[in-house]
C-alpha cells in the first residue's frame, strides 16, 4: 500500500505560510488599531440597521470556512485572503458607506487601514463583528454557493 500523499499537508503549510506576514502585521498593528478611534467604527446595531435598510453595503471579510457558519443575509462575501486580487469589488465612494465585518473586528479594522491608504475614505468597520451578531441571536443564512460574488 502506498503512503498517503504529502500534498494536502504541503498545500495547507503553504497557505499558512502565505498568511503569516499578514497575521504578524495584524498583531503588530493591534495597539494602533485600538487607538484608531470611533470615527472609523460603526456599532453593530447601527451596521445592522443600515444594512437591512439598504443604506450601506456590508462586506464580510471572514474566510470561507467562517462563512460556512452563517452570514448576514445580503452581505457581500470578500475573504480577506482574496482582497488583493478582488479589491475592485469594493464599490467606490458613492451614496452608501461600505461596512467591513469580520469575526471580532480585528481583521476588518486592519483592512480598513489598508483600504484608506488606497483612497477608500468611505469604508468603516463594524465594532463587535459576526461573533457578536451570532451571540445576539440575529439571523444568519448559509453563504451563497458562488461565494457571494
Amino acid at each position: 500500500m502506498d503512503p498517503p500523499s504529502p500534498l494536502p499537508h504541503r498545500r495547507r503549510w503553504l497557505r499558512q505560510l502565505a498568511i503569516a506576514p499578514l497575521a504578524a502585521a495584524l498583531y503588530a498593528a493591534a495597539p494602533a488599531l485600538r487607538a484608531q478611534g470611533a470615527a472609523d467604527a460603526v456599532s453593530l446595531d447601527e451596521a445592522r440597521r443600515l444594512h437591512e435598510a439598504g443604506e450601506a453595503i456590508l462586506i464580510d471579510i471572514r474566510e470561507p470556512d467562517e462563512h460556512a457558519t452563517g452570514v448576514a443575509a445580503g452581505a457581500r462575501l470578500l475573504p480577506m485572503s482574496q482582497l488583493n486580487r478582488r479589491v475592485g469589488e469594493i464599490p467606490p465612494a458613492g451614496d452608501k458607506p461600505v461596512l467591513l465585518i469580520c469575526r471580532t473586528q480585528n481583521r476588518s479594522a486592519a483592512t480598513l487601514r489598508a483600504l484608506r491608504r488606497h483612497g477608500y475614505g468611505h469604508v468603516r468597520f463594524v465594532d463587535g463583528g459576526m461573533s457578536q451578531w451570532a451571540r445576539r441571536g440575529w439571523p444568519l443564512v448559509p453563504p451563497p454557493a458562488s461565494g457571494g460574488r
